[in-house]
């Protein structure tokens, strides 16, 4: 396994990743920024839920950003869990950062008991299963279907995401997630339908493109 893994340059940190993982993004640096941002009103302890963690470069960011934050990196497979703890120790996070495996936040039910976080950031599969038979399949070359394939419509991640939140979420906490581009008007609908955010909030790639949803639990 060692011998596959390719170190990966993300915000403040250096990661592996390797097959069967997502390999981390330059453009979803967007989200760490955001989560960043977001967490300047919380003045001591943060707790924050990477879901979707794959390497754990997002929340392992995060983590490297805010000494002071407790951290919890959720993933489904066994590859995207594995590389999780192994990062982790590589950078010496281990006392603030726990790793989880499940379906969603059940991967985390155990370490979080009753604690509620005040942000949760995601960055979930959101090409259409469609896509992925056709031009965007080259993405499947040399990373794992589970890392892109989001349904029929690329949401289908989302629609848990968004619905299942707000039971891990303190009051005001918030939730941020990346989507893909062309998705915002589906990712407006599905907050909007939810009830349990306030207004809607888009961070923009360099090309003036929302890619990143951020709201608060009401």
């Amino acid at each position: 396994m060692h011998a596959t893994l390719e170190t990966h340059r993300f915000m403040s940190i250096s990661i592996v990743a390797g097959p069967g993982v997502l390999a981390p993004r330059a453009e979803t640096e967007l989200l760490g920024r955001t989560a960043l941002q977001l967490l300047e009103g919380v003045a001591d302890t943060p707790v924050v839920i990477d879901m979707c963690c794959g390497s754990g470069n997002l929340g392992l960011a995060i983590a490297d950003a805010r000494p002071d934050a407790r951290v919890f990196l959720s993933d489904l497979t066994d590859e995207a869990t594995a590389q999780a703890r192994e990062n982790t120790q590589r950078l010496g996070l281990g006392g603030r950062v726990t790793v989880g495996q499940g379906d969603m936040f059940a991967g985390l039910a155990a370490s979080l008991d009753a604690t509620q976080a005040d942000l949760i950031v995601c960055n979930p599969p959101y090409i259409s299963t469609a896509k992925l038979a056709g031009d965007s399949a080259y993405l499947l070359e040399r990373e794992p279907r589970e890392a892109f394939d989001a349904g029929a419509y690329g949401i289908a991640i989302h629609q848990r995401l968004i619905a299942e939140a707000p039971l891990h979420l303190k009051p005001g906490g918030w939730l941020a997630f990346e989507f893909g581009a062309g998705q915002d008007r589906q990712v407006a609908m599905l907050l909007k339908r939810s009830g349990a955010y306030g207004a809607l909030n888009f961070s923009k790639d360099t090309e003036d493109v929302p890619r990143v949803a951020f709201v608060q639990r009401l």
